[in-house]
């Protein structure tokens, strides 16, 4: 997998997907790979997984005891809800996204092809719908307020820009068609304008940008940053951003919008250890989840660990109550809330990547029949850990 450092440009044909987050150890550097290199770039382990006896097992230690990452509580695996929502053998699934209903998701996947086509199921289903059927890359979706159309991201015009599809198929409309790469769109609360990133041919920095959503008959910078998510209450942008200095690593960012201006934006969310990417609101605005990236030590890497875990955390929206959500044993991340207290992200648990799905609400949890929970506080600056068995 070749890597653009910063300064390096990104050649049309290569998609800054997703799960650029693996690079983002490296703050600016985004993977130059092709989409389905880039699926198949994943962190690996041999051997067994450890498993605990019981859920109040103190002090145990995801990598031995490492100087960083000191021991914590564990959540027993049936206090997670853990469910899972596609069943793919072949290919991945990945940029799970839920209905404003709740009842639906819709997800890019290389289950038929080798590029990602775009697929809808209901929640609780079994049935899968393809959407899109391009040869071309189809990926990113998001559903407009109404439920009634998606917007996403295709190279299939050349270059990558912004589309829409209704629900219920029919032709795709262009709505971006610059000279940039244009990725990653997300809805205006009053659905008629989307925020996207993109990249000019010469550009060093992504940029983020508004546009009408109907036809992109005029658009707006608005920043600098990556994956913006549009607030539930059209008051602000949640997105990513790089350092500038230090690690480089990619923290959780919110911009205000006062009138469609942007004002001054704020940092959520940031670590010395961890990347922090692809950020996603709840239904009412209160919570934020993210993914995290750990580039781990070598030492742990030489006794059979991933050399990056990535993991699926939750805070509330002015960056309190950080609380991870899953322990490194699989790779997950690309969290999405659904309306009823899940957050719906991409894990390779089942051996490929497909839809999952958790409570992250402690009330919920014991609302299905929980018996024991228990969230602890570790001793570095606060954070809750609440971790689930990621052995399925």
């Amino acid at each position: 997998m070749n890597t653009v450092l910063p300064g390096e440009s990104l050649t049309r044909r290569h998609m800054p997907f997703a799960i650029a987050c693996a690079a983002a150890l490296c703050g600016a550097a985004l993977p130059g790979c092709s989409w389905l290199e880039a699926w198949r770039m994943r962190a690996r382990r041999d051997g067994p997984h450890p498993m605990l006896a019981a859920a109040r097992a103190h002090h145990i230690n995801m990598f031995g005891e490492l100087d960083h990452d000191r021991g914590t509580e564990y959540l027993a695996r049936s206090s997670v809800s853990l469910r899972r929502h596609t069943f793919t053998e072949v290919g991945g699934d990945g940029d799970v996204t839920v209905d404003p209903g709740g009842w639906r998701i819709a997800f890019a996947s290389t289950r038929h092809s080798e590029r990602p086509d775009l697929y809808v199921k209901a929640v609780e289903g079994v049935a899968v719908t393809q959407l899109t059927s391009d040869p071309a890359a189809d990926v990113q979706p998001a559903f407009s307020p109404d439920g009634r159309r998606i917007a996403f991201a295709s190279d299939r015009s050349g270059q990558w820009d912004i589309w829409v599809i209704e629900v219920e198929g029919g032709q795709p409309l262009r709505v971006t068609a610059s000279d940039a790469d244009e990725i990653h769109p997300s809805w205006s609360p009053d659905g008629r304008q989307i925020v996207y990133c993109s990249l000019a041919g010469a550009g060093a920095q992504w940029e983020l940008w508004i546009t009408d959503a109907d036809a992109g008959a005029s658009r707006k910078f608005i920043g600098y940053g990556l994956f913006p998510e549009w607030s539930p209450h059209g008051d602000a942008i949640l997105y990513q951003r790089a350092r500038e200095r230090g690690s480089r690593r990619f923290s959780v960012w919110s911009m205000p919008l006062t009138g469609g201006e942007p004002g001054y934006p704020s940092e959520l969310a940031s670590s010395s250890q961890h990347a922090y990417t692809l950020p996603a609101w709840s239904a009412d605005g209160e919570r934020v989840a993210f993914s995290s990236v750990t580039e781990m030590p070598a030492q742990a890497v030489e006794v059979g660990m991933a050399a990056v875990v990535y993991d699926v955390w939750v805070m509330q929206a002015d960056g309190r109550g950080l609380t991870r959500l899953t322990d490194g044993y699989s790779t997950n991340y690309a969290p999405s809330f659904g309306r009823d207290g899940r957050i719906f992200f991409i894990s390779n648990r089942s051996g490929h990547d497909n839809v999952w799905s958790l409570l992250a609400d402690r009330t919920r949890l014991h609302a299905e029949g929980t018996e024991h929970l228990t969230d602890a506080r570790a001793h570095d600056g606060g954070v809750k850990y609440v971790y689930g068995d990621d052995n399925g």
